[in-house]
Formats: C-alpha cells, structure tokens, sequence
C-alpha cells in the first residue's frame, strides 16, 4: 500500500502515525514490558524497530493505523536469551471444519482478536533491548530496556502467549484437543463450547450462547481482548454469509497481489497452467529478480486457502523459488492472469450431511527432471470441500501402482486425522470413510495379499493401508477416471475439462 512509512523518520513526519505509536507505547507501559536499568555487562542487548500497517475492513475500506514496536530477534542466542519456541496455530482444515459443522447446527461463530497478545507472555530469559526509537526518556539516556513480557519480534514471543493463554483456559474447564493443539475444547452440562487460536486471533462457537459469554467475560478481565462480532474477516479471507450457507473468499488479497505483479489490466486466462507441459530448457536464462518471484509464489501458495483450483499450479510455480528462470516467471503470469478472471471465485460452506469421502490420484513420473510423481487427494465434508493437498512424491516410484498406493497411503493419513477431529466435534463418522481411487491395480493391492511379495519396497503402505480397511476406518471404492476429482491436483488440462473439475470441486463465483 501506498504511504506506508518503512522508518520511523519517515513516520514521525505525519500525525496519524505518531499517534498510532503513541498509542502503542502507551499500551508497552501499562503492561510494565520492561524496567529501564543500567546496560549490564557482558550481555547481548536486542534492538528494536517500529513496523507500520494500514488495517483495513472486510470491504477493504481502512480501518485504522497500527504501529508495532518490534525487537530485533535475529541477535537472540540459542540458551542465553530463548530456548524453545515453536508454538502451534490452528490448521485451516480445522478451521473449515469447525465452520461446516457450526452451521449446520446453527451456531453462532464468534470472532475475537487479543490487542498486544505477545506482550501477555512472561518472559523466563534475561533479555535487554534499546529504547525505542522517539521514545527515550530523557532522565536515563543511555538505560536500555529489561524486558519482563513478551515483545513482538522475540523467538519465544508466540510460544510464551500461546502458554500463558492455554493455561488460562485450562482453569476455566477448556482441554486440548488430541487432533489440534490449537483447539480447545469445553463439554459441560450438555454444553459443547469449541475455541480455535491462531496466534492473536481466536474464534469461539458452541451450543450454549450464555455459557459462552461468560467465558468471554473471564477472558476480557483477564486479557485486552476485543469481541468481533460473528466472524466476517479472519487471517485475510471474507467470510460472506450467503443463503445457502458460508462463501470463503480472498478477493481483496487477490486485486493487491494482482497490483504488486503488474497485471490488474492484463488479459484473463482460461486455465492457470498451460495444458502443455514445456520441457525444462538447458539455455533458459534466470529471471532478472527472484526477489520478485518468490514474493509472488508465497503469496499465491496463500491464495490457495480458498482456492483449491490453483493448487497445482502454485505447487509447480515453488518448485522453482531456489533458481527462477524467465520461463519460470511466464507461469507466474499465466497464474496471475487466471487469477484475474476468476477473482470473485472461492469456497463454499453448505449445510448437508457431515458424512466424509476423500478422492487420491497420482500422476506417475509426471517430473521430467527427476520422474518423481505427483500425489494430489481431497476430503469432503458432506457437500464441503475442507482439505485438499498436492504434493510431489518424496521417492521415484518404479510403477504406476506404486505411485497411485503412495497418493492413496497419504490420503489415508488425513482421514484418518480428519475423522478423529470430528469425532471430537461432535461428528463421530460410524461409517468406514470411501476413498475413491481411479487405479483398480493399487486397490486390489490393498486387498489382496498376493501381490505382497512382489511390492516389497511399499510395504509399509500396504501395512497402513490394509490395518485401517480391517479396523472399518476406510473403505476404497473405484471410480472413473472421468469422475475423479483429485485429478485436478496431479496435472494440467484443457479449458473444458479443467473448469468441469473445478465444478465438481465445488469452487465457484461468489454471485452464484
């Protein structure tokens, strides 16, 4: 976005900044960050700078001007000043899930965002940082900053709120789900309360409204938090409430990645990839700014959320981040100006039966650099698309039995994890879930222990396989090649036949 300072020289010059810093220093010190001591020796000491954003509302109107102090963690060591830090945010195929099965029960989904949530985290390490930049105190110049809570910008800075606001739950009666840590779960009284945390923002729904409040209470009194309303705008995608249910869409997102590239104005593309697959080019120079390439493909692979249509192409296009090329950046473009035709599309979430099904195919050796294959699968959720993956094959697979029973080992896994979510839900799936597969050789492998002794190299797939179709887990079911859906992850196709997949994927215009 335009007139988005990148220092504080720069902000320091317009008033909406300045108070938007303000603003925020304001907040470090009710929160006693730090204790301003004498630089201690022998210690590493942090810097610190300010970052600048523009929060805009779902219909991309600005919302206000946020200015964030930001410690320079890339100084930190290893056991001196941060020991572990990762820190769990919530899957999107929870967070679909979660949303199908709230409206099918007619439950309110209620969003909620935490202001300043790193600076909640106690800090364990000691760690000093300078003052900030246009706030130094002028009675102790030369003090730098001991920091007693968490800062944006410190290694365990996530990990510390997300402890400090898990461990808060847990005494209200929340437990962690097996399936997602960042779930948590509340079944009291017939009450069935579910909260999602991705890092500051948390969603909240269940089938009890008062008990829900009162948790929101105890949360408010505890954390600066701030209720949302029924979620509409969460991590960047709209959340359009639409007659026949929920629309997930990334338009907005779209139109500034259509910006950044250059091509707001170019010339729509039928399909996001060239159905004929080019032969990599010995010859083919590197594309002048990859830089501007790897920009772009991370900020496609994030479009995908909603956008299951573009997977494949985006899993072609980052295969090449490490050394773009000029071809490289011409699938790029042909990407965005698919995009650009398709920019009011996205993903529906209907009411249905909650009942899985999953589709795996593979495309053997579909890589001419290495002849690696390609796996692709999806899950539904009754009539909802809720996880989807595209992925090139780790080994080179000797055949294409090979290649379609690894897809289908994968596909596995994910039901597998995607059943014992519901279950948690609520949603038990009493059923063996179908897996529909396009390969009648992989499937009776999967049920005939004759061809054991000739796929050695796979056993351990066979194994998973054939021990979840005994325990009544899955059920694999053939289908037309026609009619398999995963085919849209694993290759290239013709206008026709892309957009009767993409149908059948149930992605669509938005003013469907």
């Amino acid at each position: 976005m335009q007139d988005i300072p990148s220092t504080y020289t720069q902000a320091a010059k317009s008033t909406h900044w300045q108070q938007a810093m303000q603003a925020e220093y304001q907040a470090l010190q009710q929160q006693q960050t730090w204790t301003l001591v004498p630089p201690p020796p022998n210690k590493k000491i942090l810097g610190c700078k300010w970052t600048y954003k523009k929060k805009t509302l779902p219909n991309g109107q600005l919302d206000r001007y946020k200015a964030r102090l930001v410690a320079l963690g890339y100084d930190q060591q290893y056991g001196v000043n941060y020991t572990e830090t990762f820190s769990p945010v919530a899957k999107m195929t929870t967070i679909r899930i979660l949303l199908t099965i709230a409206l099918n029960r007619n439950w309110k989904t209620t969003q909620l965002d935490v202001s300043n949530a790193f600076l909640h985290g106690d800090l364990h390490e000691e760690v000093y940082m300078r003052q900030p930049p246009g706030f130094i105190d002028p009675k102790a110049p030369q003090s730098v900053c001991k920091l007693q809570k968490s800062l944006y910008g410190l290694k365990q800075a996530p990990r510390q709120w997300f402890d400090k606001l898990t461990q808060f739950l847990q005494t209200q009666g929340f437990r962690f789900s097996r399936s997602d840590p960042s779930l948590l779960i509340l079944n009291t009284n017939n009450a069935q309360i579910f909260l999602l945390i991705y890092v500051d923002d948390i969603l909240i729904t269940g089938n009890n409204e008062e008990l829900i409040q009162i948790l929101l209470s105890a949360l408010q009194s505890k954390f600066a938090l701030k209720q949302l309303g029924e979620i509409s705008l969460f991590l960047g995608i709209q959340i359009i409430k639409h007659p026949t249910g929920l629309f997930l869409s990334q338009r907005h997102y779209a139109e500034r990645l259509l910006q950044d590239a250059g091509l707001l104005d170019s010339k729509p593309a039928s399909t996001p990839i060239s159905p004929k697959t080019k032969q990599a080019q010995a010859d083919d120079p590197p594309f002048h700014d990859p830089t501007l390439y790897r920009r772009l493909a991370g900020s496609i692979q994030y479009l995908s959320i909603t956008r299951p249509d573009i997977a494949f192409a985006a899993n072609q296009i980052c295969q090449h981040m490490h050394h773009p090329t000029n071809t490289d950046h011409q699938a790029i473009k042909r990407l965005l100006r698919y995009i650009k035709g398709t920019i009011s599309y996205g993903l529906p979430i209907k009411a249905g039966d909650l009942n899985l099904r999953s589709y795996t195919d593979a495309d053997w050796a579909s890589d001419t650099t290495d002849r690696k294959s390609i796996s692709g699968f999806c899950t539904f959720l009754g009539p909802t698309l809720v996880s989807w993956t595209v992925k090139k094959q780790v080994t080179v697979a000797k055949s294409s039995t090979e290649a379609e029973y690894r897809a289908l080992s994968a596909a596995t896994s994910d039901v597998i994890w995607i059943r014992r979510l519901t279950e948690e839900l609520g949603v038990a799936q009493p059923e063996p879930t179908i897996i529909y597969c396009d390969n009648i050789s992989a499937i009776a492998l999967a049920k005939n222990p004759v061809f054991h002794a000739r796929t050695k190299h796979i056993e351990i797939d066979y194994q998973f396989i054939r021990q979840h179709i005994h325990n009544g887990n899955i059920q694999l079911n053939h289908i037309s090649s026609t009619d398999q859906i995963a085919d849209i992850f694993t290759k290239s196709f013709t206008p026709a036949r892309f957009h009767d997949l993409r149908r059948k994927l149930t992605i669509q215009d938005q003013n469907c």
